[in-house]
């Protein structure tokens, strides 16, 4: 299929399925049974649900009953925001106010737009130049109708890693729910939701190792969320739907194993983004994207003069997959609105790219994607 062996730098997007979840995903699969049937059939596909959401749970440290699982981290960021604006409007006859930022992930930015456009006031914050957001500035926007705050723990563009506990607590001083999406986070950095004291969370299986359309949506103990789709009780009724049992426990094996190593893959991964980003510093011009401090996953670079996807193209020519930005923004081609919002250009964040790495990823697999990017650069701005 590859002219040259392939080079997956792309994990931010997608990880790869494990050998061990593609192993749990085939043996919970063959289970014939609906997990929401009474029959023997159906009950064992029900074990294999809930063991499956208990390993998960276990990896995250959090109770199973506050794990709802769902399609992926979109829909459980769209459940969020609409889920809380109609409880808001239902509670007080009204529109309310909604913060979130503009580094955002589409699944939140795209639902906060669509609030706006019914008559809720949003705020989007604006970054600093790292992308970071601090307590005082969220605080200096919340108000007495504010229904929801909502900022990623991790941006999967540029590995940015906010100050969830204190941004968390601004918000639970005044008694506002706080959301993250922490899509990015699982295997690679260390979590604690209930030390946090986010209301919700959100989850995305493949970004660990898991099937493809499998995610977790997290509610704090106590807290409530109104289904936004109707149908039947599954998930205690907050997300109706039969379960991907397949999925939800090759979801839990692959984050068993992603949680385990960590620490050691934290580890592996700094030291392969900054081999990559020694073998690119020569690029003239080159700029990288990223903090100091962000996530070891992701490197995000700029090359000045160079036609961001005459720069994919060539990559992919040389056998290296990477990215321009997000996955769910491909296709497009139209500037970053995370580096936009950084203070990019448009013609600078249409030259840029991301590369992302996993466990799996060698020394030797950097260097040959480093050299593919020297090449392709030359060949992009001529």
């Amino acid at each position: 299929m590859f002219a040259l062996p392939m080079i997956y730098l792309d994990y931010a997007a997608t990880h790869p399925m494990t050998p061990e979840a593609l192993t749990a995903y085939a043996r919970a699969a063959a289970l014939p049974g609906n997990p929401a049937s009474v029959h023997a059939a159906g009950q064992a596909a029900r074990e294999r649900l809930e063991e499956g959401r208990a390993q998960v749970a276990a990896a995250l440290g959090v109770d199973p009953r506050t794990l709802i699982a769902n399609a992926g981290g979109t829909e459980g960021d769209n459940h969020v925001l609409l889920g809380v604006a109609q409880a808001w409007r239902e509670a007080h006859g009204r529109p309310g106010h909604l913060v979130t930022t503009l580094t955002e992930h589409s699944a939140v930015l795209a639902p906060a737009r669509w609030l706006a456009a019914q008559g809720w006031d949003v705020t989007f914050l604006p970054p600093d130049r790292e992308g970071r957001y601090a307590p005082d500035q969220l605080a200096e926007v919340l108000r007495a109708d504010t229904a929801l705050v909502s900022i990623h723990h991790a941006n999967n563009e540029t590995g940015t890693v906010q100050d969830t506990p204190a941004l968390a607590a601004v918000a639970a001083a005044r008694g506002v729910p706080y959301h993250t999406d922490a899509v990015q986070a699982p295997g690679v950095l260390a979590l604690d939701l209930t030390g946090w004291g986010v209301r919700f969370a959100t989850f995305s299986a493949h970004k660990w190792g898991g099937p493809r359309g499998v995610g977790f949506l997290y509610l704090r103990r106590g807290a409530a969320l109104p289904p936004v789709t109707l149908g039947g009780g599954q998930e205690g009724g907050v997300r109706p739907g039969t379960q991907n049992t397949a999925g939800v426990y090759a979801a839990g094996v692959a984050l068993t194993h992603a949680q385990a190593a960590r620490e050691a893959t934290h580890a592996h991964l700094a030291a392969l983004r900054d081999r990559f980003l020694e073998g690119v510093a020569c690029i003239p011009g080159l700029r990288v994207n990223h903090p100091p401090g962000g996530s070891p996953k992701v490197a995000s670079v700029t090359v000045p003069g160079a036609d961001g996807e005459a720069l994919l193209m060539n990559l992919d020519l040389l056998g290296v997959c990477a990215s321009a930005g997000s996955a769910c923004a491909a296709g497009t081609m139209q500037p970053s609105h995370v580096l936009t919002a950084l203070g990019l250009s448009e013609a600078e964040a249409r030259a840029s790219l991301r590369f992302s790495f996993g466990a799996a990823t060698t020394p030797a697999e950097v260097d040959a994607a480093a050299a593919a990017l020297r090449q392709a650069a030359e060949f992009s701005r001529a």
